[in-house]
């Protein structure tokens, strides 16, 4: 029956529309209200609709712009920001679907992990959320499809969306430097791996440089995507953060933010107080800095209270939402621990043929994800910890989670059934 299943000819199709169906019943039936950072993302997208300033510097507009285009064409309303979520949902079951027929594969292995993407309880809740999340991560899997196609002049394709991607999560900009490791692991072509990486940032910088024009024209001083890596440094690394996550700026021990100095500076400079001061921190405090590190990142792929954001306002119940978070979180957690357990031995694989100059015998597809994931994992060890940064990493999980229990199954059979 098993078998029969996964051999239909339809069966992606299948699959796609019943995770679309499960979106569509969520945003119909949850009628979620944006708060904090989705409440921003939303009022700036009408702002931006109606022709006022496209915010202040202080937080990337990315995701922004591209709702405030849909507003100012079809007009604003919450319910068509979850419209366009359900499209990029689509999109990325579509962009997913076509990198894994390019990753050497089995059709069985394909078709279970792109199922356990497609129902992955973050990847339909997620809908009902004015997040940057799901436009992100569409874009990033694009990305990471075009890198395995033989598509002529790719990497200056990548450094146009690795551009785009850096206008809505500032950080991303150093995702040349993951291609860089790599290309010099797999092809061991130093000159090779310098120019397509240098290919990809030049472009980025190029796709950026209107918004960093932008930013310096309105402040005065060259002023880069966004002016809050200050202030996401400074609340969450210091002496009263105790839990490696948000907390008001004010309550920081002799808080910047209160002096005058502070207060007559504008946003650049105010960004650069704040980050000199969390880097002073981190140099007086570096156990501290450490002990919340760890903490954030159990808060990043651990503790998945986002789900509680895609509730927020609705008529949800609180004992639901309690149900909702415990089995949400648990299947987070069986994906996510056994995929970080692999990415750390396969670590260790790949440090043994760095050692034995034979890292070009590692699986591509594999080194890809695991580089990825230190990527985002050295950011958020640094920054802050949210469940929701998670998302991006969602489809790096779900193939480690798998080949896990590859490795498992391996062993097994090494073992017991020799």
């Amino acid at each position: 029956m098993k078998k029969s299943v996964l051999k239909n000819e339809n069966y992606y199709k299948i699959i796609m529309a019943s995770g679309m169906a499960l979106c569509i019943l969520w945003v119909l039936f949850i009628d979620t209200k944006p708060f904090s950072d989705f409440d921003y993302y939303y009022k700036l997208s009408v702002d931006i609709a109606k022709g006022l300033p496209w915010g202040d510097t202080y937080t990337s507009v990315g995701y922004c712009m591209l709702l405030g285009g849909i507003f100012k064409l079809f007009g604003a309303s919450l319910f068509k920001a979850k419209l366009l979520n359900l499209f990029l949902t689509f999109v990325s079951y579509i962009f997913f679907h076509v990198l894994l027929k390019r990753i050497n594969l089995k059709e069985r292995d394909r078709k279970i992990i792109f199922t356990i993407f497609v129902f992955m309880p973050n990847n339909i809740f997620y809908n009902s959320l004015v997040a940057t999340e799901p436009l992100f991560t569409t874009i990033l899997i694009f990305i990471t499809f075009i890198y395995f196609s033989n598509i002529k002049y790719k990497y200056m394709y990548i450094g146009v969306l690795v551009g785009l991607n850096t206008l809505i999560k500032p950080f991303f900009i150093v995702y040349f430097f993951a291609i860089f490791l790599l290309e010099l692991l797999i092809e061991k072509k130093i000159a090779a791996a310098i120019k397509n990486s240098l290919i990809i940032l030049v472009i980025c910088i190029i796709t950026i440089s209107p918004w960093i024009y932008r930013n310096t024209k309105l402040i005065g001083q060259f002023t880069y995507v966004s002016n809050n890596g200050g202030i996401v440094l400074y609340i969450n690394n210091n002496s009263q953060n105790k839990i490696g996550r948000w907390m008001p700026v004010e309550n920081v021990e002799n808080s910047i933010v209160k002096t005058n100095q502070y207060k007559k500076a504008n946003m650049t400079e105010k960004n650069k107080m704040l980050s000199k001061a969390a880097k002073t921190w981190i140099k007086a405090h570096p156990v501290q800095f450490i002990e919340l590190g760890f903490k954030r990142l159990f808060n990043v792929y651990f503790w998945g209270d986002d789900v509680l954001y895609s509730t927020y306002g609705s008529m949800v119940s609180a004992s639901a939402k309690d149900i909702l978070f415990t089995i949400a979180n648990d299947i987070r957690s069986i994906i996510f621990a056994p995929a970080i357990i692999y990415i750390l031995i396969y670590s260790s694989a790949i440090l043994r043929d760095i050692w034995k100059g034979k890292t070009q015998l590692l699986n591509k597809y594999t080194l890809y994800n695991v580089i990825l994931f230190y990527m985002f994992t050295s950011v958020y060890f640094v920054t802050e910890g949210q469940g929701r940064y998670a998302f991006p990493e969602i489809f790096i999980m779900i193939y480690c989670f798998y080949c896990f229990i590859r490795l498992l199954k391996h062993k097994y059979k090494k073992y017991f059934n020799p």
